[in-house]
């Protein structure tokens, strides 16, 4: 499955990172995997094909701003383990960003719910007091510029391809 991302800043996934040392028993992302995901391109096409769809539905996408605002959990996830801890993201221009990805591109059943939630994971899985002490600590915001989108092969956890914004 691919999906169109917004790469995260070191800084942010430095936190990720050192919050995750806190849940050992919960699945934790690898350094250099954390991502902060737009939309699931999914279809019958080929992945060039779902590419250049998305590449037409952001054109003049402009740059913008995303700023982690805390830590948060969910507990009812559409599929795999949880509970799932996360950097909670703001950023209207991202909520307009899906919004023109979801026009295109249908919510893959199972995994995407309707309400979108930016979010950085941190872990899944693992004791449920363990996410909520860690979900209760206060971090301090972190903002950065986007300026580029990564197109991401989720099978193999890598980045495929890169578009500069604007687009």
């Amino acid at each position: 499955m691919y999906s169109l991302n917004v790469p995260v800043p070191g800084q942010v996934a430095k936190l990720a990172g050192e919050l995750a040392r806190d849940l050992p028993e919960a699945y934790r992302r690898p350094r250099g995997e954390h991502t902060l995901g737009i939309k699931r391109l999914v279809g019958d096409e080929s992945y060039s094909r779902l590419e250049t769809k998305a590449r037409e539905a952001i054109i003049g996408q402009p740059g913008f701003e995303c700023r982690v605002t805390g830590i948060d959990f969910f507990t009812d996830v559409p599929k795999g383990s949880s509970p799932v801890v996360y950097l909670a993201v703001e950023s209207p221009e991202l909520h307009r960003l899906h919004g023109r990805l979801a026009a295109v591109f249908e919510p893959v059943e199972g995994v995407e719910t309707p309400e979108y939630s930016p979010h950085v994971t941190i872990a899944r899985g693992g004791s449920l007091d363990r996410a909520k002490r860690v979900a209760s600590r206060d971090i301090d915001d972190i903002t950065w510029a986007v300026d580029e989108l990564v197109f991401w092969d989720g099978q193999h956890n890598q980045p495929v391809s890169t578009v500069s914004l604007p687009a």
